[in-house]
């Protein structure tokens, strides 16, 4: 009998960031297909075993992932929404690991560079990088780690029985990932779209980018978002990847009719429902210039040589 459930791809194992980002967007009552990598859920897709696919696009601290774009567009499947996740990271271990006995952390290499400024605090611990925040949870358990600790979120701590020992360690509590919600062109679903992803290029002259910018802005069609991704073989082309954003949807139908004069290989990616939530405008804030300071676990810390043992590779020749 077949389920119900929306199959959703990620790329990842469960209580990843990208199944929290899918419980987000769908709810918890999705069958999540575990994917390898991000090409891995557009295969997944294309052969039927799939759904939807939930893929993150670019992060406030890290910027775009680059690779992904280019998967939008030689797929071709068409972005039907998108969602905002914040990052929060929190260190795991085995219940009644005490933290003074703790040798070992372990996590994706972007979340530990995240929380540089707790670990600065504790420069005994060895940082052992891997591929997955998830799935270093898991291994804990799996493995009984006794003097591990992972960087995970409380997904990952609450599926795979952990005990939180420190919440929110990233050092910038402001950071999001956003992820883009793609299907198959007989799933797209007609809504009320205020947002859009294009993909186009344009000649190599002066003015040509600018032209269709100006068009935009002559329509009250507000840019969000603009990537350029060399066209492979093609030196000085580029493939302009371009969110927009409008309040009268014939304003934006106007617009995108004048600039199909001005650009080539023009795609519509996907028009959709922009993601809106409370918190995600900031109200002006009194600046200051102290920065509070930060309550850590109290432990007695072990003595160490000059030398920082056991920093990843990635913390090497800074």
């Amino acid at each position: 009998m077949k389920s119900n459930k929306p199959r959703v791809a990620i790329q990842g194992i469960r209580a990843s960031f990208h199944e929290e980002a899918a419980f987000k967007y769908f709810g918890e009552n999705i069958q999540t297909i575990e994917c390898g990598s991000f090409k891995q859920t557009f295969d997944a897709l294309q052969n039927g075993e799939a759904d939807y696919v939930v893929m993150a696009i670019e992060n406030s601290i890290a910027g775009s992932i680059l690779p992904n774009y280019s998967l939008l567009l030689n797929y071709n499947f068409p972005v039907v929404g998108e969602v905002y996740l914040p990052i929060q990271l929190h260190l795991m271990a085995l219940p009644g690991v005490a933290f003074e006995d703790v040798k070992y952390v372990t996590s994706h290499p972007i979340a530990i560079r995240q929380c540089i400024d707790f670990f600065d605090e504790y420069p005994h611990l060895k940082i052992v990088e891997s591929s997955d925040t998830a799935a270093c949870a898991k291994r804990i358990r799996d493995e009984e780690l006794t003097d591990t600790v992972a960087i995970a979120n409380t997904l990952a701590a609450k599926l795979y029985g952990l005990d939180v020992l420190e919440r929110r360690i990233e050092s910038n509590k402001k950071n999001f990932t956003r992820f883009l919600i793609l299907t198959h062109h007989e799933n797209v679903v007609k809504g009320s779209a205020n947002k859009s992803s294009l993909c186009f290029q344009v000649s190599n002259q002066v003015g040509s980018l600018a032209k269709v910018l100006n068009i935009f802005a002559t329509h009250s069609v507000n840019m969000s978002k603009i990537q350029s991704m060399p066209v492979l073989g093609k030196p000085n082309e580029y493939n302009f990847y371009v969110d927009v954003e409008w309040e009268e949807t014939k304003q934006y139908d106007i617009a995108i009719k004048q600039i199909l004069k001005y650009t080539h290989n023009f795609n519509i990616l996907g028009e959709y429902a922009r993601h809106e939530e409370p918190g995600m405008v900031e109200k002006p804030l009194n600046v200051t210039t102290e920065k509070p300071a930060r309550k850590y676990i109290k432990i007695k810390k072990l003595e160490v040589q000059s030398e920082r043992p056991g920093v990843g590779k990635s913390e090497e020749g800074k």
